[in-house]
């Protein structure tokens, strides 16, 4: 529920819908509130209103008089919140709206997400569907669903209940920006089985940690040139595997698959007898690494501490083949776009590495706004697994967008920012 002054905001339609819609309880996958909602909205303005099997929306209102002529716009925004908590907050979003309150010049909750991806794009056209006074061609307007964990409101939009060539999503941050393009995606799993003996006798175990890595979205972040948890730990681990008797039992790397690993953590045996060695020679890769990224990653933290032998790891042959396949898959951006100066065109992220119990797994996420260029960098990273005999899939994949800087609709758009 509204805490206090949102509505007092001005223009008043567009705060007074955005606090109405933040009352109904709209978490990803959860939608069946908001989709009725939005239903029974449009049906009291007396407008074309259908659901389809999908769960999406669309509202239809026709032209103001005389622009019965001018084409079609579809305005699109999705109906579905991100649904996170402070740890010391107590909120169910099931069953409870947002609690919004006006702080200074910004609009917040009270311990949870505001909503207000994509819930002010939701607003606005609702806004733009109540009016009476703003002139318009026909709209159609677009309300899909779970665009935060899946897209499947996108995937399974029935498409015969658009007539529209020209659509504008309201799913922006900054008011000064025009979105004229978006990558597509991919993810690339890969599971293999590998042998594990037992680790020597007298052997020393060791724990290498990677932390305080920036991390970050591995679509938005990732030609920023920040460290990735996963590829440094490989490197210290290649780097030494050849010496010391080195023998890998555990490494767990990265968290969530769409964001750059910001820690990592291994275990590995070492032959007692050179260990003194190996710390030096893990001292001196250590400071390599730190001085390589001190710039760009000043709290990165690379440590290493005894702990009890393992009792099992790899064999040697597996363990290089492991190694030289993490070594090789690429990461980071694959490819610029030619026709817009610093923009990101492909890239991938290796978001997850775990070793453990005879496992490796892998989990990755390719991106591109082109779909070939999607298709080659999800080969590009399936080839050395493929190579060491992994079982290699891909799955949820969706499309990109090319930008076209000369769009006739980009070109108008740009005026009539200029003129406002």
């Amino acid at each position: 529920m509204e805490k206090t002054g949102i509505r007092q905001l001005k223009p008043a339609a567009l705060w007074g819908n955005f606090s109405d819609l933040n009352a109904v309880p709209r978490p990803s996958k959860r939608e069946e509130r908001v989709i009725d909602f939005m239903r029974r909205f449009g049906e009291s303005l007396g407008l074309d209103t259908t659901v389809d099997a999908a769960g999406n929306v669309v509202i239809r209102k026709p032209a103001s008089p005389g622009r019965e002529g001018r084409p079609t716009v579809i305005l699109q925004a999705h109906l579905d919140m991100v649904h996170q908590k402070n740890a010391d907050t107590q909120f169910d979003f099931e069953s409870e709206g947002i609690r919004s309150l006006v702080d200074g010049e910004w609009v917040k909750a009270e311990g949870t997400t505001l909503g207000a991806d994509n819930g002010i794009g939701v607003a606005a056209i609702m806004t733009l569907l109540q009016s009476k006074d703003l002139a318009h061609p026909p709209l159609e307007a677009l309300f899909t669903i779970d665009e935060e964990t899946g897209m499947t409101g996108a995937k399974g939009l029935d498409e015969s209940l658009l007539t529209g060539a020209i659509l504008l999503n309201l799913d922006s941050e900054e008011d000064d920006e025009l979105t004229i393009g978006c990558a597509g995606g991919i993810d690339t799993n890969t599971h293999y089985a590998y042998a594990e003996v037992p680790s020597e006798a007298g052997s020393q175990g060791f724990r290498l940690r990677i932390r305080g890595l920036k991390g970050g979205h591995s679509g938005l972040d990732i030609h920023l040139g920040r460290g990735n948890a996963n590829k440094l730990m490989n490197r210290l681990l290649y780097q030494t595997t050849h010496r010391y008797g080195l023998r890998i039992a555990q490494i767990d790397g990265g968290s969530l698959r769409n964001a750059i690993p910001r820690e990592s953590t291994a275990v590995v045996a070492v032959n007692s007898a050179e260990k003194g060695a190996f710390l030096v020679e893990f001292a001196r890769r250590k400071s390599a690494i730190e001085q390589e990224f001190h710039s760009i990653e000043p709290q990165l933290s690379i440590e290493i501490e005894e702990t009890e032998r393992p009792a099992k790891v790899m064999t040697a042959d597996e363990q290089e083949k492991i190694l030289n396949a993490l070594y090789a898959v690429p990461n980071g951006v694959y490819r610029m776009t030619p026709d817009i100066p610093g923009l990101v065109e492909t890239s991938s992220s290796l978001a997850r590495v775990i070793v453990k119990d005879g496992e490796f797994i892998t989990q990755s996420l390719q991106r591109s706004s082109i779909e070939s260029g999607k298709a080659d960098v999800a080969n590009a990273v399936r080839a050395p697994f493929a190579l060491m005999g992994a079982a290699v899939e891909n799955d949820g994949s969706y499309p990109g967008w090319a930008p076209n800087p000369q769009s006739d609709v980009l070109k108008m758009m740009e005026g009539l920012y200029a003129e406002l």
